[in-house]
């Protein structure tokens, strides 16, 4: 199959081929993400109990500064941001794979990759996007309810789900967020693991990301309701079930990088 580049200033040959995947694929990836996390529990979940700190503290903030209106963009933001803080997680199933060691320390073997430059530059577009969308709430927000902060809590939710405001706030909000998760996710679905994997550049690897998604629309469509459904459950009660979700996810994202992007 001919590979073409979708970057004039990156030539064919240095592109990998892009595998079809189904259903089963699918399925496989996600019986050997949870198989990772059987294996290095200790490890996975050291590493996701951050996230649920994160998220803990993220409320905190946004009840004691008045940014209640975004407390959910926050949380949302969480899918935006997660492969960067998924590095350890596909470090340490790229190491189980090779019969390496898997210590939490070796989770943080990934600032030893030759590809370290195209990691920090796209964790910097990911955050940049993170930073973009909460920039795209305020206005929303702003949009429908004015400058005025919600009198409490309660208010707030009877202001959310009982106005045409509210339902105003609720469809734009959730359309926007679907636009950003979608972008992020073609751009970050294989280009993280790639680069982790092999010596590539950012524009690479995002490259052959969208390549990825694009062969393989149906079954990403797929993988990304499964997210998005994870992490909804994953941030009940309290971010807690975070620290079971996100190695699941972490794990499988890198069996779904190496069934899609072959040499």
């Amino acid at each position: 199959m001919a590979v073409r580049s979708l970057n004039p200033g990156i030539a064919e040959s240095t592109l990998p081929h892009i595998r079809r995947i189904g259903m089963a694929d699918l399925q496989d990836a996600i019986a050997r993400g949870v198989d990772d996390f059987r294996t290095m529990p200790s490890h996975v979940v050291f590493l996701s109990l951050i996230y649920s700190v994160m998220g803990l503290v993220l409320g905190k903030l946004a009840f004691g500064y008045e940014l209640l209106p975004l407390l959910f963009p926050l949380v949302a933001g969480f899918a935006l941001v997660g492969p960067i803080a998924a590095l350890g997680l596909y470090e340490l199933s790229r190491r189980r794979e090779q019969g390496l060691s898997t210590s939490w320390g070796d989770a943080f073997g990934v600032w030893r990759s030759p590809s370290i430059g195209g990691i920090v530059t796209l964790g910097i577009l990911l955050l940049l996007i993170f930073g973009a969308w909460m920039d795209a709430a305020q206005a929303i927000y702003v949009l429908s309810f004015g400058t005025a902060e919600p009198p409490s809590l309660d208010g707030f939710a009877t202001q959310v789900l009982t106005t045409r405001e509210g339902w105003t706030l609720i469809l734009l909000g959730n359309g926007a967020g679907f636009l950003f998760a979608v972008g992020v996710l073609v751009i970050s679905v294989v280009s993280f693991p790639m680069l982790l994997d092999r010596r590539v550049s950012a524009t690479e690897a995002i490259a052959t990301s969208i390549r990825a998604v694009a062969v393989n629309p149906g079954m990403m469509v797929i993988w990304g309701l499964i997210v998005a459904v994870s992490l909804a459950i994953g941030c009940l009660p309290f971010f807690v079930g975070l620290a079971i979700v996100l190695p699941v996810l972490g794990h499988t994202t890198w069996h779904l990088y190496r069934k899609m992007v072959i040499s």
